[in-house]
């Protein structure tokens, strides 16, 4: 049975899609602990992360890297930050987070919740400063 996050990258669920290419799927998280946080999953559906190949594992930091960068140039944070959880879904997922301080990174603070448009520019905007 496919995961959310699969449904996702093959758009039977609708996101607010930042990157894609023939391996990966960015989207914004629809429970951002900072606005532009953004999840970056492997197609294949991997439960772990560290089951990954050194291959898939390299590709799918690689891809990671070009996204945050993309969130730099598009959001008002000083560093995007990097967590691998992995207990919320069972399919690898990294979150990218932009921030300013630390704290910003507390996943157990209350959730933002924005409206659908400040989402759809968000995610335009990263997408276009995605190389």
């Amino acid at each position: 049975m496919a995961t959310i996050f699969s449904k996702i990258a093959a758009g039977e669920i609708p996101s607010y899609k930042v990157a894609e290419d023939d391996k990966h799927y960015a989207f914004l998280d629809i429970n951002p602990v900072a606005p532009g946080h953004t999840l970056v999953i492997p197609k294949k559906e991997v439960d772990y992360i560290f089951d990954l190949s050194d291959d898939e594992y390299l590709e799918l930091q690689l891809f990671a890297k070009r996204v945050a960068k993309a969130m730099k140039k598009s959001l008002p944070c000083e560093r995007v930050g990097v967590a691998v959880i992995g207990l919320e879904v069972p399919h690898t997922h990294i979150h990218l987070v932009p921030i300013n301080k630390e704290s910003d990174m507390n996943f157990f603070k209350e959730k933002l919740s924005l409206d659908s448009k400040d989402m759809k520019d968000i995610a335009d905007s990263i997408a276009a400063n995605f190389k």
